[in-house]
């Protein structure tokens, strides 16, 4: 891979990282401020105020889960090993990292993990 490649995808996943943690973080104080503030009148207002503490919940769990994975992807930048298929070592495709940045295998191995996953 090119080092203008290189630093094209080093940018983006360093901006997406940025986005995720400031997303985090407010997610953190709107589940705070919410959990402070809120006063939960009936079982409707429970029920409404559980289901969307559970799918704010996944959602961070979400953005914890992809920003590990781009840490992960600028750790090989770091190493000279970005862009290289964790199973069969080739390299992956540009059009693959330009949608998924932090792509861990090329999509051939993708579809073989995901039909035996570990």
């Amino acid at each position: 891979m090119r080092e203008n490649d290189i630093r094209y995808f080093k940018q983006m996943l360093e901006a997406r990282r940025d986005q995720i943690i400031k997303n985090i973080n407010g997610s953190a104080k709107e589940l705070d401020d919410l959990h402070r503030s809120h006063e939960v009148m009936d079982e409707g207002d429970f029920a409404s105020v559980s289901a969307d503490n559970m799918v704010n919940e996944e959602i961070l769990s979400a953005q914890q889960r992809e920003l590990r994975e781009i840490d992960e992807a600028l750790a090989k930048i770091q190493q000279g090993a970005y862009g290289i298929c964790e199973m069969c070592e080739e390299p992956i495709g540009m059009q693959r990292l330009k949608v998924k940045p932090f792509a861990k295998f090329c999509i051939t191995c993708r579809q073989i993990a995901e039909k035996n996953p570990a």
